[in-house]
């Protein structure tokens, strides 16, 4: 998977795309991640992106010409399945949307910042708009790398374990039921002894019971879907 990003802080990016299993899935060359400094295509000698909003108001907005020379210029090199734009209005990031993406090849992402981006490259460009929350962040960048991590960790090959991302809170509509390891017994408290017995159709079902009773408690609107 190559995955492009357009933003004018790409600095906030490049630590959290070097370590951990995003930085493992580059090494393995399972995923390519490119950033692009959206100043590289400014207006002007001095580096501008941005102007006033017409008809008046508070902030800046990011402008046309920018985003469209950086889009232009990539899909002249490659076709892309999806141009996404990091937006608190979009479709908020969810499980089932992150697997649908990761079966994607190539992927555009543009961050968002200031008061938003001309309309014009949404109606012209963009492809699918996500939220990571029902919140305002200062930029799409910290979007950007949570979209990354999610998308990416699904990609065949990443993790040591395939079964690992299959069994993630989310993946079934039910959060992740507990999970120990070693001591068996600490401060008194004692692992189930059903992890214990190597029983793996009742341990399968306990697992089962667990995450049904933990999703009821914390988040009942799961079971709902």
């Amino acid at each position: 998977m190559r995955i492009d990003i357009l933003t004018c802080l790409p600095e906030l990016l490049v630590s959290p795309f070097s370590h951990s299993i995003v930085k493992r899935a580059q090494d393995k060359g399972l995923a390519e991640i490119h950033l692009h400094q959206l100043r590289d295509k400014a207006i002007n000698k001095h580096g501008q992106i941005d102007d006033a909003v017409f008809g008046g108001g508070a902030g800046m907005v990011l402008r046309v010409e920018p985003i469209a020379a950086w889009i232009d210029e990539l899909q002249a090199q490659r076709s892309y399945d999806a141009i996404i734009y990091l937006t608190p209005d979009g479709e908020t990031l969810r499980q089932p949307l992150a697997n649908r993406l990761s079966l994607f090849q190539n992927i555009i992402m543009l961050c968002g910042h200031y008061k938003g981006i001309d309309e014009r490259i949404r109606q012209t460009y963009i492809t699918h708009e996500i939220s990571v929350g029902d919140y305002v962040l200062s930029g799409g960048e910290l979007g950007a790398a949570i979209l990354v991590d999610a998308v990416v960790r699904l990609l065949p090959g990443v993790l040591g374990n395939e079964e690992s991302a299959l069994s993630d809170s989310f993946q079934d509509d039910l959060l992740a039921p507990p999970v120990y390891t070693r001591p068996a017994e600490w401060r008194g408290q004692a692992v189930p002894d059903i992890l214990l017995s190597g029983n793996t159709p009742k341990i399968e079902e306990w697992r089962h019971e667990q995450a049904l009773a933990r999703t009821q408690a914390r988040r009942p609107d799961l079971l709902s879907h």
